[in-house]
């Protein structure tokens, strides 16, 4: 891997290292560029605070620390400054409104959640729905369509243990949508190296069939994780006769 765009900071609360030392760990690794993209602060209408992201007083913080590294790093490793965010029609206003004056290169969609965050529809919960199937896919469709996102993280989150059948019809659906719009999508490093529902193997065998154009996402939650070079090779011989893109045109 030369360049990875999925990577955290301790500041989504379920992350550890300090950036610095996600920067020094992809050097050592040879990356040529690394993305931050820590999960995206919401502007709720309610009083709800959320414990597995951000809270917007830290963003400041986040490009400040950040714009201060790829300076610090800029003869070492291109560093670029984003979010991994989900797509929710009806906050779309207020996130633009409360980015508009930072200087963000990227975003990734990583649709955790179909609906808003606070009514716990966590598309990685196990479920037999097939209404939370075709949400999910209805809203990765509509976000990368927006043209708001790089690419799709971790495609294969929604964890479905219902009719195969209808699993398979979705994700083609999915596959092919991403195709019409020369979409990349994400195989998830750190979903392969703890044993997380995805990546799907049903998954993949549609998208390698779909020919569909595939990038390597660390997701990255601790520095240590640019190290696992075992993993990076398996997620590599999963993609094999697939279209992987090493770098980004942003």
């Amino acid at each position: 891997m030369k360049a990875n765009y999925h990577t955290h900071t301790k500041r989504c609360q379920h992350a550890s290292g300090e950036d610095r030392e996600y920067v020094e760990a992809a050097i050592e690794a040879g990356y040529r560029v690394l993305g931050f993209s820590d999960h995206c602060p919401w502007v709720y209408p309610n009083d709800y605070v959320s414990n597995i992201r951000m809270r917007p007083s830290e963003v400041d913080g986040y490009f400040a620390s950040l714009e201060g590294l790829r300076e610090e790093y800029k003869s070492d490793i291109q560093l670029l400054i984003g979010y991994e965010a989900e797509y929710i029609p009806v906050l779309m206003e207020a996130q633009d409104r409360f980015f508009k004056d930072y200087p963000l290169d990227y975003m990734i969609l990583g649709q955790h959640f179909v609906g808003e965050e606070h009514n716990h529809n966590y598309a990685g919960a196990e479920t037999d729905s097939v209404e939370m199937l075709r949400g999910y896919v209805d809203l990765c469709i509509e976000g990368m369509k927006s043209g708001r996102y790089q690419y799709l993280a971790h495609p294969d989150l929604i964890y479905y243990t219902g009719d195969t059948k209808i699993y398979e019809r979705e994700m083609k659906r999915l596959c092919e949508a991403m195709n019409e719009i020369d979409a990349v999508i994400e195989m998830n490093i750190l979903g392969l190296a703890i044993g997380r529902n995805y990546p799907d193997n049903r998954f993949w065998r549609i998208a390698k069939e779909t020919g569909n154009r595939v990038i390597l996402g660390m997701d990255a939650h601790s520095p240590q994780q640019f190290a696992d070079l075992a993993t990076v090779e398996k997620a590599k011989r999963m993609c094999q006769g697939m279209d992987v893109a090493e770098e980004l045109v942003l």
